[in-house]
């Protein structure tokens, strides 16, 4: 990659009566346990030396498997029921170490595939993807994060449903897919390699899926 007595309370009537107010107590938090300890449950997926986390809301994340190597990309599955920016927080949850071993370092060299279901009830004409190293502020040269701008001709960015791509890496680091449409209910795929090469803890990436102006 966080009681004080409550008030209306008779101290007297409390301790009188032990057994009913804790069996009252129980029952009350009993159907409410399970749910919350469900919920909080899929907000996070480990996946290679990292954890992805929808904990900002906006959109649910449904899988993650893979290293992040070019032969077994990280892959997040997701649902987006808006046409509205999210954010996936990225952690580490394995040491770091630039270069090392994939899946048992953080090592600062992430292929990433995002398969990204469109619940928006709106087609998409664009898709957007934007690095933060520090939450809602843009990524700039000197962090080391980027998709990958030291490869000036990559050949790793490809979408199942757009045909280009730009690329702008000052004042921000942004990967914008165009020319193409994910109608609803269909799902996109996109992949890029994400290149970090003074590895952080914790780091996000938006997404910016983008509906017709007209």
């Amino acid at each position: 990659m966080r009681i004080p007595e409550p008030s209306g309370f008779s101290s007297t009537r409390f301790f009188s009566s032990p057994g009913r107010i804790c069996r009252a107590l129980l029952l009350a938090l009993s159907p409410l346990a399970p749910a919350n300890a469900y919920a909080d449950e899929q907000k996070v997926w480990a996946a290679g030396a990292y954890s992805f986390s929808d904990e900002l809301g906006g959109f649910r994340i449904t899988g993650a498997s893979g290293i992040g190597t070019k032969d077994d990309p990280l892959v997040i599955t997701e649902e987006m029921n808006s046409a509205t920016p999210v954010t996936l927080t990225i952690r580490t949850t394995k040491p770091i170490q630039p270069f090392g071993t994939a899946g048992e370092f953080a090592n600062g060299l992430m292929y990433m595939r995002i398969d990204v279901l469109n619940n928006s009830g709106q087609a998409w004409v664009e898709f957007q993807f934007e690095l933060q190293e520090i939450l809602d502020q843009p990524s700039v040269f000197g962090d080391g994060l980027s998709f990958d701008q030291r490869n000036k001709t990559p050949d790793n960015i490809v979408s199942s449903s757009f045909a280009d791509f730009d690329r702008d890496f000052e004042p921000y680091d942004r990967l914008l897919f165009k020319n193409g449409k994910i109608d609803p209910l269909k799902t996109g795929r996109f992949e890029f390699l994400i290149t970090d090469y003074t590895p952080r803890w914790t780091f996000y990436l938006v997404q910016d899926p983008r509906i017709p102006t007209g």
